[in-house]
């Protein structure tokens, strides 16, 4: 075996492992879960959004509140 069968050989299994990777992310099996994924950014703000609700926007928060000693 010389070197230029070794490289087809290589070149043969990585083009099948990414053919197998991209008909695994386009399954239809798989569109529930990446639908769930890209809205995930959406999601971290609706919580960012509720924890921001409870808290009034009169009351100032200073270091000290916070419990940083050093101010």
């Amino acid at each position: 075996m010389d070197i230029g069968t070794f490289r087809g050989i290589t070149t043969l299994l990585i083009m099948i492992a990414f053919l197998g990777i991209v008909f695994w992310a386009y399954s239809k099996r798989r569109k529930k879960d990446f639908d769930e994924a890209k809205n995930l950014p959406f999601a971290d703000e609706d919580k960012r959004d509720r924890h921001d609700a409870g808290h009034s926007k009169d009351s100032a928060h200073s270091r000290h509140d916070e419990g940083d000693k050093n101010s």
